[in-house]
């Protein structure tokens, strides 16, 4: 069967085994890009490797599922990479945003602050000028009592004194002072 196989490939002598590596580590063939172009050159030189490798169908068999399995992983870590720079890049786009947003909120806030301050720094301008105003207004109000009364008790000095000068005018004693001292 094996010579059938070795007529229809063409080939007459019995093919060589690939030489093994040094450190007694397994070659692998890792296809990086996964492009169809790439894929199909590749698959044709894994193809073309593997007739040249063995002429067994088993251990051909083998050799292809194993290149099979590689080709699937490459495939894999390919898709895995990609799917992460695309979450990478996502995660990347939302904080963006987030940072713009919470900057824009931030400024938003800082201006209804100034505002409120500038606000209440007028209120208290104004509520100090009324103060004031207040301040002048009772002084003006206690300097009028403190005139009214100055002047009632400048009457009352001079009631008394006139009341005095009469009393020694005429003799008698004042009413008030015997209230105090009568019993």
């Amino acid at each position: 069967m094996e010579e059938e196989v070795e007529k229809k490939a063409g080939r007459s002598e019995a093919p060589k085994a690939p030489p093994e590596p040094e450190n007694g580590a397994e070659e692998k063939i890792v296809i990086s890009a996964p492009s169809k172009k790439v894929a199909f050159a590749a698959d044709k030189e894994i193809i073309d490797t593997v007739e040249k490798v063995s002429g067994d169908q088993t251990e051909r068999d083998a050799v292809l599922a194993q290149v099979e399995a590689e080709k699937r992983l490459a495939l894999i870590r390919a898709w895995e990479e990609s799917e992460k720079s695309k979450a990478e890049s996502k995660a990347h786009k939302k904080l963006g945003f987030t940072g713009s947003w919470e900057n824009t909120q931030i400024a938003s806030v800082e201006a209804q602050i100034k505002q409120i301050e500038e606000e209440i720094e007028k209120k208290k301008a104004e509520e100090a000028e009324k103060m004031k105003k207040k301040l002048v207004e009772i002084q003006k109000e206690a300097e009028v009592k403190k005139v009214t009364i100055e002047a009632k008790r400048r009457e009352d000095i001079i009631k008394v004194q006139e009341a005095a000068a009469k009393f020694r005018a005429t003799g008698y004693m004042p009413r008030n002072l015997l209230r105090c001292f009568s019993s």
